[in-house]
């Protein structure tokens, strides 16, 4: 399903530069469906994740970075 324009000029994707985070929002992403949402926003949040990448890869998949 494609986005609006105006939608991604709101939301502009770039690319990850930060490969800890990735592989540890990867993990916790992975690990959701085994441990639940709230175990996993707690893992990201012990592990120094900013809040407001926890909460869009946790929440609103569609904005996730590939």
């Amino acid at each position: 399903m494609d986005k609006p324009a105006d939608q991604a000029q709101q939301h502009p994707k770039h690319p990850r530069t930060d490969l800890w985070t990735r592989e540890v929002v990867d993990q916790a992403i992975a690990a959701v469906p085994a441990i639940g949402l709230r175990q996993a926003a707690e893992f990201l949040s012990a592990m120094n994740v900013p809040h407001s990448v926890a909460l869009r890869t946790l929440v609103y998949p569609d904005r996730r970075r590939n």
